[in-house]
């Protein structure tokens, strides 16, 4: 996800559902560092979403770092909107 403001921000979100009990952050950054992080996702066919909630929350974890529950919320919109994308390709392949 990202966020444009004043100095670009971005994190990047993982999800092993069978060992870890939420996403964990494993990447964040700011300025230089967002668009490295935005420019690997776009290699990677990653999709990108912006969220500046989440973005201005995630800023104060430690890469490593499990989601705390008070982000559930928002990090679900992530995953939902992950799923929709995941939705469509399906109709298009099928």
């Amino acid at each position: 996800m990202k966020y444009s403001g004043m100095k670009q921000k971005a994190a990047a979100l993982k999800w092993n559902k069978e060992n870890d009990e939420a996403p964990r952050l494993i990447a964040s950054g700011r300025g230089y560092q967002a668009e490295k992080i935005l420019a690997l996702a776009k290699k990677a066919g990653i999709p990108v979403q912006e969220n500046a909630l989440l973005s201005e929350a995630l800023d104060s974890l430690s890469p490593g770092a499990v989601i705390p529950e008070e982000l559930y919320e928002l990090t679900a919109q992530v995953y939902t909107f992950l799923m929709e994308l995941e939705a469509r390709e399906a109709e298009k392949q099928g």
